[in-house]
């Protein structure tokens, strides 16, 4: 069995071929499709975060609405980037929605990716230490989250509060129990991969790996799991590490999806430039339902990963997004044993 979810950019255009034209229309059909995706049998809603861009940012209201419309499956993020994020502030925004979903949140969190400006993380007050860098400065964040998301008391009371105070050391307040042990961090490369094991969180990869090493993409992606599953072990960490990847699939079951989707069954890895160095995409499947039986069932990664993440093309509306999630799980993923 593998959860089966879908990833959403949240992009939105003011253009005539859109379905999405607004941030409005963004946020309600993000809702719209996640409560979509629970009934037709997906497992996970999950949407990109990205500033100072038309496309979905401040992730907690959204996952929170999403919790009081559904009730079954994972909500979750991929990823938040930790240079923007007060981590406290992020810890009871987090804990709310959490609570409200009745505990079904799964955040992803990193270094984030390619900005839309120069150094955004610094209007929004975060400057890294001197002789540090951005990333140190997302892995200190990133520290002090996962601390307080422990719920333990840290904070010296007042004698004479408001309201009477527990005990103790107060903590970030609500408190979700439990959150903790369902943090992922979106990881690039092979060492980022080790570090997330070590850690402690889930690993979440994408289609894109900003390393290459002249092998396909699938199977670079796999050997970046295999060393998260070591360096978890070796950490000596208990329960069971997650793995997600996230794959464009698009199975053609009509002569619409061929009109849209046709020319992709070709589809191949990219190699590029990215951030001064190269970088490696994965392909876009696209094509009859035997055909991607057939392809998918030579992905190593999508194997070796316990959850895949469908990203969608939000901007074709909820209805065709939906259709794209049931034809997954009615015509491709039966035949690969995932249900």
């Amino acid at each position: 069995m593998k959860k089966i979810g879908f990833l959403s950019f949240g992009h939105w255009t003011p253009s005539p071929r859109s379905w999405v034209r607004s941030a409005s229309d963004a946020l309600r059909q993000s809702i719209e499709l996640a409560v979509a995706a629970e009934e037709v049998g997906a497992d996970g809603a999950y949407f990109r975060v990205h500033h100072f861009a038309r496309q979905l940012a401040s992730p907690f209201p959204l996952l929170a609405a999403i919790g009081a419309r559904t009730d079954r499956i994972e909500i979750g993020t991929g990823v938040i980037d930790m240079r923007y994020e007060n981590p406290l502030y992020m810890a009871e925004d987090a804990g709310s929605a959490d609570l409200i979903a009745g505990g079904r949140l799964q955040l992803g969190i990193s270094r984030g990716s390619p900005e839309q400006v120069i150094k955004g993380y610094e209007y929004f007050g975060h400057r890294p230490e001197e002789g540090s860098t951005d990333a140190d400065m997302a892995r200190q964040h990133t520290a002090r989250f996962l601390e307080v998301l422990t719920g333990e008391g840290f904070a010296e009371p007042n004698p004479r509060p408001m309201f009477p105070n527990p005990p103790g050391l107060l903590r970030i307040e609500p408190h979700s129990p439990g959150l903790r042990e369902r943090i992922w961090w979106g990881a690039g490369t092979r060492a980022s991969a080790r570090w997330t094991g070590e850690q402690g969180m889930h690993l979440m990869s994408s289609t894109l790996l900003t390393e290459d090493t002249g092998v396909p993409f699938h199977q670079l992606q796999a050997e970046q799991i295999q060393l998260f599953r070591q360096a978890w072990q070796d950490a000596g960490h208990g329960g069971e590490p997650r793995v997600s990847v996230s794959r464009s699939i698009f199975p053609i079951v009509s002569e619409f999806d061929r009109r849209l989707f046709g020319g992709e069954t070709a589809s191949t890895d990219q190699v590029g430039h990215l951030d001064n160095g190269l970088a490696r995409f994965g392909k876009t499947y696209a094509g009859e339902p035997d055909q991607l039986v057939e392809e998918l069932a030579r992905d190593e990664a999508v194997a070796a990963a316990d959850t895949l993440l469908l990203t969608v093309p939000n901007q074709l509306g909820v209805d065709y997004n939906a259709h794209i999630l049931d034809s997954l799980l009615r015509y491709v993923a039966p035949e690969l044993g995932w249900r």
